[in-house]
């Protein structure tokens, strides 16, 4: 599986580029396809982020993530 940097992930908050992911517990999810996501937006997140300490404000589980496609693992240090 392909892996990204922070940056990489940055740019796919859907203003970038069309691409629009979100990373949790180092796995990115493309969230395109999303009515939740549009625009790289949901309610007060950004997309290209990673939302793993965003989950614990939120009113759902991480089972979420299961109905989004795997892009790829997030990298944290750039090497």
């Amino acid at each position: 599986m392909k892996t990204y940097s922070i940056a990489q992930l940055a740019l796919r908050n859907g203003q970038d580029k069309e691409d629009i992911w979100v990373a949790f517990q180092g796995i990115i999810y493309d969230v395109k396809k999303s009515r939740l996501w549009r625009d790289g937006k949901h309610y007060e997140h950004w997309a290209g982020q990673d939302l793993t300490q965003e989950l614990e404000d939120a009113p759902h589980t991480d089972k979420v993530f299961e109905r989004f496609e795997v892009v790829g693992h997030l990298i944290k240090n750039e090497e």
